[in-house]
């Protein structure tokens, strides 16, 4: 035992002189900054010179299992979270992505260009694990994030992240301990937060995990809508009275609440299963099932109608404007799915 000791501080004493502190030895704080577009390099230089990638390269990929995107009309641009690796293999690996009106790559990553092991030593330090519903509101991009959930042990903590648009900059969370996680997210012009959780999907669910939270500006948490008329609840928006519009993942079920959680109406897509949620400034609502693959359109007053099908994984879509088109992240394909608007 002492000789293994002795090895050991030997081995350290070459490894570490003695003139090194401690405070040596401590990482390196760097300033937050946000990628390049495609080009080198990748990381804003410190001389600024920057120099983009040849005009004829065309680059479609950098998105790796999307569940949302948002659509960013300062820039022209699609923004794609990136969930990166499961809690439990490395935690803070996801990313954001800026895509192209065609779905060539504008930015691969602009959040989280650094590697997991560097963020904590930013200034502000960046936080993205596993997200999933995200929107852009008041200048900030706002993901559906979690905390915990590395172990089958350890507790899951629903969190939604804030970031500024201009900067990339992390710009606050709001924490739900009472809820594991979060699926999508809509926010109103007043920056109050709702939530879907889809919980139980069991062959015996609990209707009670069934809930929609609304998250006030200073961070307070509330239940909504629990229980039916809410059926796994996936997608949300809120349409142009300011109503809330949910999507159920268990039937085919479009349902619009008042701001003060009373039901109004139930609408219904083609198909069950549904994710992503689109509602165009006439009305018009579309809604994709990442179940059974097709998006489903519901035009006032009319039934709902298929417009596309065999979508793989359609998840929760989001609306182009730029481009007047539909984009809906394919999941655990990898890819995003682009529909125009006819």
């Amino acid at each position: 035992m002492n000789r293994v000791t002795l090895l050991a501080g030997a081995a350290a004493l070459i490894v570490a002189p003695a003139s090194t502190t401690l405070a040596q030895q401590q990482p390196t704080q760097r300033p937050f900054v946000v990628g390049n577009p495609l080009g080198l390099p990748v990381e804003p230089a410190t001389a600024g010179t920057f120099e983009g990638i040849s005009s004829n390269v065309k680059v479609y990929g950098a998105i790796y299992s999307a569940e949302s995107c948002s659509y960013d009309p300062g820039r022209g641009v699609i923004v794609v979270p990136n969930r990166g690796v499961a809690q439990n293999i490395q935690v803070n690996n996801a990313w954001i992505s800026f895509i192209n009106h065609d779905g060539s790559v504008h930015t691969a990553r602009w959040i989280g260009v650094q590697n997991p092991a560097d963020r904590a030593n930013l200034t502000p330090p960046l936080v993205l694990n596993d997200p999933f519903g995200s929107d852009i509101a008041n200048g900030f991009l706002y993901v559906a994030d979690r905390d915990g959930g590395t172990t089958p042990t350890e507790p899951s903590v629903a969190v939604v992240r804030r970031f500024d648009m201009k900067t990339g900059a992390p710009a606050g969370e709001f924490r739900v301990e009472r809820s594991a996680w979060f699926n999508d997210i809509e926010v109103a012009d007043d920056g109050t937060i709702y939530a879907t959780q889809t919980g139980d999907r069991s062959a015996n669910p609990d209707p009670t995990t069934w809930q929609v939270w609304k998250i006030a500006p200073d961070g307070s948490a509330s239940i909504f809508v629990q229980g039916a008329p809410l059926n796994q609840p996936n997608g949300i928006a809120l349409d142009n009275q300011g109503n809330i519009v949910v999507v159920n993942l268990g039937n085919t079920d479009v349902v619009t609440f008042s701001r003060a959680g009373q039901l109004m109406r139930t609408e219904n897509a083609v198909q069950a299963g549904n994710d992503g949620l689109v509602i165009l400034r006439d009305g018009t609502k579309y809604v994709s099932s990442v179940l059974n693959g097709g998006v489903s359109r519901i035009r006032p007053g009319k039934s709902a109608e298929l417009i596309a099908r065999n979508i793989p994984s359609a998840a929760s879509m989001c609306y182009d404007a730029g481009a007047n088109q539909l984009v809906i992240p394919m999941n655990a394909n990898n890819a995003l799915a682009f529909i125009r608007i006819e």
